[in-house]
């Protein structure tokens, strides 16, 4: 089963960037679409971002398009999401998680468990 563990959040000011990752560990990765995913309390979680297993297509929430990017390095099992531009309404736990398809991890159908997530603090 699928572990990940995610890391690289911290406080930032509007208009900075930051650099998520997500390390995974049991089960091949390369068979995962992995996608990021953000929540704030009292709110359902948010998609952000996905990415085929093989790294060619990606697709993005609406409210990160063209500021976030996500990306995956199939060698060291980790996925990154390169957040730019970031506004306060960015501020959230983000969470990685993996997917048997593209689709279905965008829908939030995950493999495994949600992990504890790194949270993203966004100063005005």
């Amino acid at each position: 089963q699928v572990q990940l563990v995610e890391s690289g959040g911290g406080l930032v000011q509007a208009g900075g960037s930051l650099r998520l990752s997500c390390a995974a560990s049991g089960g091949i990765f390369t068979s995962y679409a992995m996608g990021w995913f953000r929540q704030t309390p009292g709110n359902e979680r948010e998609f952000v971002a996905a990415v085929t297993y093989n790294g060619v297509v990606k697709t993005y929430g609406n409210s990160v398009k063209g500021r976030f990017t996500i990306s995956r390095d199939n060698v060291k099992n980790t996925v990154y999401l390169q957040m730019n531009s970031l506004k306060p309404e960015d501020a959230a736990v983000y969470y990685c998680a993996a997917g048997s398809n593209f689709e279905a991890v965008i829908a939030g159908r995950i493999l495994g468990s949600w992990g504890q997530g790194t949270q993203v603090t966004v100063s005005s």
